[in-house]
């Protein structure tokens, strides 16, 4: 028997629901990438608005505990996704792309029961030195820009608020940090809660005495100020007291878990401890090696012939006293990073094909933050926000800033190094806008390392920008110094090391000033594991680059080497080799 197709049942077909069409995976992976790269700036604002990224200009990050479970449940709800896309169905550079978020959710993840939520302040970092700084980390020129600032000046009594109930929860967790992390907080912290000439009133210290802007700044500046000093005051009173004398991570409840989870959260790589103290032990004696050959280039005057640690001994001695080797003034020694920089600019076009077309600049670190920071940040910029790159130079103690790291200094903090690497990682308009933002320590400082060295092949004769063995010696020093990061980060944290006893490893092996080698032993007790990065990463990029001129012989192009590291932005070292070998197996092209 045959049916008849009345017009009814046509009618009713046509409004039924068409069937789903599966989403192909390449597309179902860019949403889930999109949709992480908002949750991101949506989540983190202020970054947003560095970035040029407006949405969410009048906000700061939601530092509750309703915002981390937010964020936690966007990562889990990401990673089930994920897993839900057929990775053999994509092409090579989607599996990239597949690989990345895949590592980035699983580290993510596996690091939120450690709870580093309750641990956001220590002399090197935390609101107390962030948040003051955000007016010279945003472009407030226009009065639009100044009054959404107005409602996060507003908003930050809140937001110190939750900083110190994450304290309170750590203690009573045991989740608390080494006393030796938090000194000079206290000092900070006061600072934070002087309203006079207060940093955050900056933006509108030029305004007519009679503009709503200044008056509605000077009351939000003077609940912010009174905010830190709150703060202070639990820090001082409370946190501190509770805070523990046994500084090494292994000392947590979760100690050896939570540092194998860090050095691999910063490395990339499965190395344990042990494995990565000896390869320390190894490049530092290289290293030492090395230097003492150099030593034998310089003018010092060695009357006694000292030979060996008795010679090391006495050149450093010499170089951390001799007053030739330090500039008199922040000023002097600011235009001498801009001299070498302006140098390296010259240069660059002989190791590199593609170069960014955001500026950077050398600017002082402010006051409030030199004190107990390291030598040298460098800040990313953006085309979009239109604010250059900025190698931020500490020029405080300036007998403890010689001049022979100047070169390896710069080459590290500005071009070849991190500006050069992140921002034409910012400007790769043919990756997701996720993976232009992405920032992996082991590539990011392994790549900073690896500029330093190629100051030798930058300038004319046999050593380029080092031809002055001075000079040389203080590129092996910084080389020295990573070195000394994977032997003396692991020491402290696995292996029962005293503060006194990386103190003076450090001292006896590098050139590095007293002042330089306390704040950064403290830095590596506050910030298990992201010391290995540096040393790692560019033992790795060093590796591959030997690979390629072993394989391509005649056919090696460093310029083309260059490339194949830098476009595909900044990634865990195990997928940057799969992008170089790739690139090895395609003849170097």
């Amino acid at each position: 028997m045959t049916r008849r197709f009345t017009p009814l049942l046509g009618l009713l077909l046509s409004l039924a629901p068409a069937q789903a069409q599966p989403v192909p995976p390449a597309r179902a992976l860019r949403a889930l990438l999109a949709r992480d790269h908002e949750a991101q700036l949506r989540e983190s604002p202020t970054w947003a608005s560095s970035q040029g990224d407006l949405r969410w200009d009048d906000r700061l990050a939601d530092n509750s505990p309703a915002g981390r479970a937010r964020w936690l449940a966007h990562c889990e709800q990401l990673r089930d996704e994920l897993s839900a896309i057929p990775r053999a169905a994509l092409d090579a550079e989607e599996q990239v792309n597949y690989d990345l978020l895949a590592f980035v959710l699983e580290e993510r993840l596996r690091g939120a029961p450690f709870r580093d939520d309750l641990l956001p302040i220590s002399g090197q970092g935390g609101p107390q030195l962030s948040l003051p700084q955000l007016p010279d980390r945003l472009n407030l020129g226009a009065p639009a820009r100044r009054e959404a600032f107005l409602a996060r000046l507003r908003a930050m009594p809140g937001y110190l608020a939750n900083t110190r109930a994450q304290l309170a929860e750590g203690l009573a967790l045991g989740i608390v940090a080494p006393r030796a992390s938090m000194q000079g907080v206290v000092e900070q912290l006061s600072q934070a809660a002087d309203p006079e000439a207060h940093p955050l009133f900056a933006p509108y210290a030029a305004l007519d005495a009679d503009d709503p802007q200044r008056a509605a700044a000077e009351a939000a500046v003077a609940e912010v100020a009174a905010a830190f000093g709150e703060l202070r005051d639990y820090v001082r009173d409370v946190y501190l007291p509770g805070c523990r004398e046994e500084f090494a991570a292994s000392a947590r409840p979760d100690g050896p878990a939570f540092y194998a989870h860090e050095l691999r959260r910063h490395s990339t790589l499965d190395l344990g401890a042990a494995a990565i103290h000896a390869l320390g032990l190894k490049e530092v004696a290289r290293i030492r090696a090395e230097m003492l050959r150099t030593i034998q280039r310089t003018d010092f005057a060695n009357p006694d012939d000292l030979e060996g640690d008795a010679l090391f001994a006495a050149f450093t001695a010499y170089l951390r006293t001799a007053p030739r080797f330090y500039h008199t003034t922040p000023e002097a020694l600011l235009q001498a990073y801009r001299d070498v920089a302006k140098r390296i600019d010259g240069e660059l076009p002989r190791l590199f094909r593609v170069l960014p077309r955001n500026s950077y600049g050398v600017k002082p670190l402010p006051d409030y933050v030199a004190e107990r920071a390291p030598t040298a940040y460098y800040y990313r910029g953006s085309l979009k926000a239109g604010r250059a790159g900025n190698f931020m130079a500490n020029t405080s103690h300036l007998d403890q800033r010689p001049t022979y790291e100047r070169i390896a200094l710069t080459l590290h903090e500005a071009v070849p190094g991190h500006h050069l690497q992140i921002a034409l990682a910012q400007e790769l308009d043919a990756l997701p806008a996720w993976r232009t933002q992405l920032s992996f320590s082991a590539f990011t400082e392994g790549w900073g390392l690896y500029a330093e060295k190629l100051g030798l092949e930058l300038g004319e004769g046999e050593r380029g920008l080092y031809a002055d063995p001075y000079d040389d010696f203080g590129r092996l020093s910084y080389e020295m110094w990573r070195a000394l990061r994977l032997v003396v980060d692991t020491g402290l944290h696995a292996f029962g090391w005293s503060r006194q006893r990386a103190i003076d490893f450090m001292l006896q092996n590098s050139a590095l000033s007293q002042t330089n080698v306390e704040r950064e032993v403290d830095r590596y007790i506050g910030w298990p594991g992201q010391a290995v990065a540096y040393k790692l990463g560019e033992l790795k990029l060093l590796e591959l680059r030997a690979r390629a001129e072993a394989e391509l012989g005649a056919g090696f192009d460093l310029r083309a080497f260059h490339d194949a590291v830098l476009r595909g932005g900044s990634l865990p070292l195990p997928l940057l080799e799969r992008q170089v070998e790739a690139w090895i197996a395609a003849g170097g092209k």
